[in-house]
């Protein structure tokens, strides 16, 4: 046995960590949203593995089959809408499938597409996320025993949320089709979510407005600019 995390994962689930033996794929661009994620698996004994694209996703998925997927609707080479389709049409099919989006619509795509259950960001009780996972599991992947439902939060950390904001700042200077800026707003959008920033988070859904209405975008993009290069220094002062 290589480490502690194979140890750990011969385990049969516990009350305490009621997601021991399984193996998470995270396929999410924010690494804000990753950390949260990570450390929610690390709290319940799941081993995480991460892909920020679909194509990444793809490249774990043709290695190994994990217990559980958590795919964000949104990512930078397409849909995570198609994922879930594919996996949830798949035999055999991944025990669990959910979606997450900070977008209001994303649930309903996510259903649409065969996806088992929704997390919306943020993300952050462990007993909520625990639930979502376990009344998707067959019974014998179940932990033994009464369970009571952790009211505890993770913190991810800031660094991440920086790191985030300065990808976004970059592609901000230059967006350029309209493609690349609908996925710049959805991932902001996400990003404030996550984070409980609510003004950034009305600003981005003022932009995806005036896009679906093919309005002139300009002064919003450089008002969302100015707002995400004054976090970047804020988290930087930390």
């Amino acid at each position: 046995m290589d480490s502690l995390d194979d140890f750990m994962q011969t385990r049969p689930p516990t009350a305490n960590r009621p997601l021991l033996g399984l193996t998470v794929l995270v396929v999410e661009d924010s690494r804000f949203a990753s950390e949260a994620l990570r450390l929610l698996c690390l709290r319940s004994g799941a081993r995480i593995r991460r892909a920020d694209s679909l194509f990444s996703a793809q490249r774990h998925l043709a290695v190994y089959r994990p217990s559980v997927v958590i795919i964000d609707i949104g990512l930078p080479d397409g849909s995570g809408v198609d994922l879930i389709r594919d996996l949830t049409a798949a035999r055999p099919r991944v025990d669990v499938v959910l979606g997450t989006s900070g977008d209001p619509e994303g649930e309903a795509l996510a259903r649409k597409a065969g996806a088992d259950g929704f997390l919306d960001k943020p993300i952050s009780n462990i007993g909520f996320f625990q639930s979502k996972i376990l009344e998707h599991l067959p019974a014998e992947r179940q932990p033994k025993g009464l369970r009571v439902l952790s009211d505890d939060t993770v913190i991810p950390d800031e660094v991440a949320l920086r790191d985030d904001l300065a990808a976004a700042a970059v592609a901000l200077e230059d967006p350029t089709d309209a493609r690349t800026l609908r996925y710049l707003t959805q991932f902001l959008g996400g990003i404030a979510r996550s984070a409980g920033d609510t003004p950034l988070a009305q600003e981005t859904q003022t932009l995806a407005q005036l896009q679906t209405d093919g309005s002139a975008v300009g002064s919003q993009v450089a008002r969302i600019a100015a707002m995400v290069q004054d976090r970047i220094a804020r988290t930087a002062a930390l």
